[in-house]
């Protein structure tokens, strides 16, 4: 039995290879690729996305969590604490909590 297609993966990943996506494209295909275990394609895609547009802030926790699920500490603290940094810049004190919070787990 094959597994079900994700489709919105599926068009995600068409969007991209256009050259038709914004910043929300490339974040919603990383977290798919996330919620497909394919974390190693989730993390290139946030970066692809971070050389695009390193002003998109969400990334930045997400990214963190997944290299702090792989326990890779050092790369989770640097787009840990560069989001932390873009959030104080833009004065978003919510953010910067959840960023802050998860810069925790990488101690």
């Amino acid at each position: 039995m094959e597994a079900p297609v994700n489709k919105r993966l599926a068009v995600l990943e068409k969007m991209i290879s256009a050259g038709s996506a914004d910043a929300f494209a490339y974040y919603g295909l990383a977290l798919e690729y996330r919620k497909e275990g394919r974390l190693g394609d989730a993390m290139a895609t946030f970066s692809t996305l971070r050389q695009r547009d390193a002003s998109y802030l969400p990334m930045y926790l997400m990214a963190g969590q997944i290299l702090v699920e792989q326990a890779a500490f050092e790369a989770a603290r640097e787009w840990l604490e560069a989001g932390i940094e873009l959030a104080s810049a833009r004065g978003d004190s919510k953010t910067r909590g959840e960023l802050e919070s998860e810069l925790a787990n990488t101690r």
